[in-house]
């Protein structure tokens, strides 16, 4: 029972084929749907879209169902009709896109416009998949048939055009009122041009002249070659063709397109292109899209599903594998920090108030060889941009709250991981959690306010003096707060791992200041005042309320457990928050909460609320996601709750237990060992755990350990249809 104490103190913070692979012959690219998320319907709108791209890709390829926005996505699934193909950077609706290009096949006159060149389509026309797409789009009889795939920096088109009309395509650089353009070769068959748009260009402090989404366009057949106009010229632009189109002879069937993209250059997307499809062989390309995904999704191997369940769970499992995004051009990147072009790797669009809670913790189990690279393009982004970033997009955006970055990097230093430097780490992080950024007495640091410093942690400079952050300084004050401890306790962690004793306990002792914001008289978090006087019940969170946000202790279940007056009153108040229905499952803040009963002795109350989530919010369908993915994050809580098991602390490296949809699972782990998943006596109607065992031995608490992971033990679990008591006898320490 000890070495099990030992591991609970961790995660409250209070202390110091193949085996594993898919089944022989199995093909699990074909289990992924990715228009899951895609739309609104009964449960909701995951906003997602049906990308082609590889792992981690740096440009997705999507149809364009609209023009993005922020907020707007390129692709919904209730529109009917798609405009283009566009090799997009857009990680999530709230974010817009940057550095974008559209492809548009066309027949008949040519048009540039959206409405104009837009055709209809339906979905029964349509295959999503994530190595490859093909619509039919326009009228019938003058009907177009599109084909996609795609590589990390390129794409490969396959156009086949109706009898009888004109025959174009359309490359477009920008959209109008932006200095973006392009030039065209017919003797090379090449198009070439940049985009300078950024959606974030307004929510935070760099300028970034030098930014540029580049691209070269190559045609398998030859063409004539024009250009059309910005529609007004943009302001001072020296480029004012935005677009351009290649026109083919009437004989022309069928004509392939190969694009190539990239942030340092045209040359660099040239090469880049001439890297990964230096010819028009289409299926090859496909075969090698499929087969990296095929690697990826057969990191964890499952049994025991029905068909939806198996369709929910890999295309969640191809949803995490997209963030964040590869910035890497062989060997060098571009820099939307400094401005400029570096040697080595980067990766972008971290949404780390999001992918902290199970997405980046999924990563480090599915994607080992990933995360030192990850870690370290924030450590770059912090010595080439001053912070570390909360939503690079590609630069810093201001979004959202708490420097949740600290949490990445604790994970990855507490599970091991190296390719970056641990003293740089230790700077970045208490960097965070000591230096107010600027204008930070004065700014409120609204979401969204243009034209701001870097917020960083907003309101630290209140928080150092008062111990939390006033709600009539700054805005979301009560949950920066809370989020606030927790990133302290992960900082705490890096300190301890560089050896720092002294800050390790400093900052421990700064992440309970969390309970300045406990209201004894109505047992819920609060907001305060500048003068120390509770702010009213609704003020200062973010994404949340104060039913879900008091339970928004990480990293010190036992210590909430003491304020509200010992386990039963904490069991109390979850049965209140979900029998009330105030579980808000669609946005991140709530993921952890139905595990707290894992901590209050009734973890069969945890095991029948993650089986009741997974079924009514998640489905097989386009409305199959109640809530932003924000990057993977709803989908790798699904991906770990399936398991059965999730890390509320995941900077601790402990995993609580919850109710696996599995019968049987395999995770194939970094240097080969293989973590194993059984539940027998598994169903629908069984979700109730009556005995557990670890690697042989009786497990006698609802959690388990990266450690065990990588250690290849097998988690032995047996299912039942009624609530046992297995479980209920631990008792979380450090109880106040």
């Amino acid at each position: 029972m000890s070495r099990y104490v030992v591991l609970a103190c961790a995660l409250l913070g209070l202390a110091g084929v193949v085996a594993g692979g898919p089944a022989r012959g199995e093909d699990l690219v074909d289990l992924v749907h990715p228009l899951i998320g895609t739309g609104g319907g009964p449960i909701g709108y995951g906003r997602t879209m049906p990308v082609v791209t590889p792992p981690f890709g740096m440009t997705g390829w999507v149809a364009q169902t609209r023009q993005s926005g922020h907020p707007g996505l390129s692709y919904y699934h209730k529109d009917r009709s798609i405009s283009g193909f566009v090799g997009t950077h857009q990680a999530a609706l709230w974010m817009g896109d940057y550095g974008e290009v559209v492809i548009m096949p066309e027949s008949g006159a040519a048009r540039s416009g959206v409405a104009e060149r837009a055709l209809p389509f339906s979905h029964r026309d349509e295959v999503a998949r994530p190595d490859y797409y093909r619509v039919v789009m326009g009228p019938e009889g003058r009907a177009i048939r599109a084909e996609m795939t795609a590589a990390a920096h390129a794409a490969l088109f396959r156009f086949t055009f109706p009898a009888g009309a004109a025959r174009r395509v359309m490359v477009e650089a920008s959209r109008p009122g932006y200095a973006g353009g392009v030039r065209v070769d017919e003797a090379k068959g090449e198009i070439t041009g940049y985009d300078p748009r950024r959606s974030d260009a307004d929510l935070g402090p760099l300028k970034l002249p030098q930014f540029r989404g580049y691209f070269v366009v190559q045609f398998s057949r030859p063409a004539r070659m024009s250009v059309y106009p910005a529609m007004p010229p943009p302001d001072g632009a020296t480029d004012r063709e935005r677009g351009a189109f290649a026109t083919f002879d009437p004989g022309t069937d069928a004509v392939e397109v190969r694009v190539g993209t990239s942030f340092i250059s045209v040359e660099q997307a040239r090469e880049n292109l001439r890297r990964e499809i230096p010819g028009w062989d289409f299926e090859a390309v496909r075969r090698t899209l499929h087969d990296a995904w095929q690697e990826k999704l057969g990191r964890i191997a499952v049994e025991g599903l029905d068909d939806a369940q198996r369709h929910i769970f890999y295309t969640a499992l191809y949803h995490a594998l997209l963030y964040p995004r590869s910035l890497s051009e062989y060997g060098r990147y571009y820099s939307a920090f400094d401005d400029r072009v570096h040697e080595g790797a980067s990766y972008t669009d971290f949404a780390t108030w999001d992918i902290f809670r199970a997405e980046f913790s999924l990563l480090t189990l599915v994607a080992p060889e990933r995360v030192g690279g990850m870690i370290q393009a924030l450590l770059q982004d912090y010595r080439q941009g001053g912070w570390m970033p909360k939503w690079p997009n590609p630069s810093y955006t201001n979004i959202m709250i708490g420097t949740h970055a600290d949490s990445l990097v604790a994970e990855a230093i507490g599970k091991g991981f190296a390719g970056f430097d641990r003293s740089l780490a230790w700077e970045a992080v208490r960097k965070d959690a000591t230096v107010p950024p600027d204008g930070d007495a004065t700014n409120d640091w609204r979401d969204r306010k243009p034209g701001t410093p870097y917020e960083a942690r907003g309101g630290l400079g209140h928080a150092l003096r008062l111990g939390y952050i006033p709600a009539d300084r700054t805005a979301e004050a009560a949950s920066s707060t809370l989020d606030d401890a927790y990133d302290d306790w992960c900082v705490a962690q890096v300190a301890k791992a560089v050896g720092r004793r002294t800050e390790y306990e400093h900052f421990l002792r700064r992440s309970m200041d969390y309970r300045t914001l406990f209201n004894p008289a109505t047992g819920f978090m609060q907001a305060r005042k500048l003068d120390g006087s509770w702010a009213g019940p609704d003020a200062g969170w973010t994404e949340g309320g104060k039913w879900v946000y008091t339970f928004d202790v990480l990293h010190d279940v036992g210590g909430l457990i003491g304020l509200m007056g010992g386990r039963a009153a904490l069991a109390a108040r979850l049965d209140r928050y979900f029998d009330g229905n105030y579980d808000w499952h669609s946005n991140e803040p709530s993921h952890h909460v139905p595990y707290l009963y894992d901590f209050v002795g009734q973890p069969w109350k945890t095991q029948a609320r993650v089986r009741e989530i997974m079924r009514t919010e998640y489905a097989d369908t386009v409305s199959g996601l109640d809530g932003d993915d924000d990057c993977g994050q709803m989908s790798a809580w699904y991906v770990f709750s399936a398991l059965g098991f999730y890390p509320v602390n995941p900077a601790s490296g402990v995993y609580m237990i919850g109710s696996p949809l599995v019968s049987r699972a395999r995770l194939r782990m970094a240097d080969g060992a293989v973590f194993t998943v059984v539940a027998d006596r598994n169903g629908a109607d069984d979700p109730y755990i009556r005995s557990a065992m670890l690697g042989g031995a009786p497990l006698p608490v609802p959690m388990l350990t990266y450690q065990d992971m990588m250690a290849g033990r097998t988690l032995h679990l047996v299912m039942a249809a009624r609530p046992g008591r297995w479980g209920a006898r631990w008792i979380a320490p450090g109880l106040r």
